[in-house]
């Protein structure tokens, strides 16, 4: 079925798995042969496990991504931007209705529990970004770091690729705006006002609930809500341009927030706003259907009819111009609230990044080649 699993059969959700956003691999979409759990009654397997026992805890694994390119390009008119950069591919977060999931099917791993526990990151993307930004030609635009996974998500702490990007990103004066659920940013507010003073930056704050509860369970890795309006908070005090994303809002389980997840943006300093309704693309609307039953049982079939209701009778629409703001009378509702809500709380359209400051510095190592041959020449 297109439309997910069929909950109104005998069929039981999985166990939920603590810590984690899905509690299962759903199997990938290139792969022709699929593998299925069975209980061999060895002691350790899930399936032979004791109903209700907790299962045992994953680890988290780290690749390397060798790809020779730091920034990715899109033509997208739904998307601000034309570029982004992603240190990072798969994410420790585990937000359950993470659009990004589907993506992890081309590293020839599942969407579902190989998303935020097989992670692969790009040791060298400093050295290719610095590259690209040389060749003749380049244009600079405003680039999104972390439209796809969060580039603050915890592994961040150890390996610092973000601070690296930023680096090369303030030496060339390029405009960059930042995505996160994750305080972490704050480790690097010091190139950050030094960019926003000049126009070159921007943070926007991911806050989708002001539920903890709801958040555990449905972001369970990522900062709590409180703590991402302190972030909010901290970084207009230090002058640091910040707004707010209430993303995604998913009907009937957290869009009766919106106008209270605004309320407290602007009063945390954040000066702009945004939000999305919820997208459930590929193997995404079973991995969400299956975490409904499983948190919420009473509310799923309730929920899964108002998304139907905004996706044309489907539970995703991925047409230009639909798939972040859907369509029918509930999705224009939410945008009136949005539009109302932003005013009030005087969360206007964020000001443009500048481009103009965008200047190639003196490459280091191409001096040191020239002393070099210099000195080879007196041989």
């Amino acid at each position: 079925m297109d439309q997910g699993m069929n909950w109104e059969a005998t069929v039981l959700p999985p166990p939920i798995r603590r810590g984690r956003g899905v509690s299962e691999n759903l199997p990938n979409r290139f792969e022709r042969a699929a593998t299925e759990p069975f209980d061999d009654g060895w002691p350790g397997d899930p399936e032979a496990m004791p109903a209700g026992a907790p299962l045992p805890p994953l680890a988290t694994t780290l690749t390397p991504d060798r790809s020779r390119s730091a920034i990715s390009r899109n033509q997208s008119p739904d998307l601000g931007f034309d570029r982004a950069i992603n240190p990072y591919r798969g994410c420790e977060h585990g937000c359950v209705y993470c659009y990004a999931r589907p993506s992890h099917a081309y590293l020839g791993w599942s969407p579902g529990l190989d998303f935020e526990t097989r992670l692969t990151f790009k040791p060298g993307i400093a050295a290719l970004l610095e590259r690209e930004l040389r060749r003749p030609g380049y244009e600079a635009r405003p680039i999104a770091l972390g439209s796809n996974t969060d580039p603050y998500q915890p592994v961040d702490r150890t390996l610092a690729l973000t601070r690296q990007v930023l680096e090369v990103l303030e030496r060339f004066g390029h405009p960059v705006s930042i995505v996160t659920k994750s305080a972490g940013v704050l480790r690097d507010a010091d190139i950050l006002r030094r960019m926003s003073a000049r126009g070159l930056a921007r943070v926007w704050l991911s806050v989708t609930t002001l539920d903890h509860t709801l958040a555990r369970s449905m972001e369970p890795r990522a900062a709590a809500p409180h703590r991402r309006l302190q972030a909010v908070e901290q970084l207009a005090r230090e002058g640091i341009a910040a707004g707010v994303l209430a993303a995604p809002m998913i009907p009937g389980l957290n869009d009766a927030e919106l106008e209270r997840i605004l309320e407290a943006a602007a009063l945390a300093g954040a000066d702009a706003a945004g939000y999305t309704l919820l997208r459930l693309p590929l193997e995404l609307r079973t991995l969400f259907e299956t975490w409904l039953h499983q948190h919420y049982p009473q509310r799923a079939a309730h929920v899964l009819s108002l998304i139907r209701q905004t996706r044309d009778g489907q539970l995703n629409d991925s047409r230009v111009g639909q798939r972040f703001t859907g369509q029918g009378a509930y999705a224009a509702l939410l945008a009136q609230r949005f539009a109302v809500a932003s005013r009030r709380n005087g969360l206007s359209r964020p000001a443009s990044l500048r481009c103009d400051l965008f200047q190639v510095p003196p490459d280091p190592n191409a001096a040191l080649k020239r002393a070099s041959d210099r000195q080879m020449a007196l041989f």
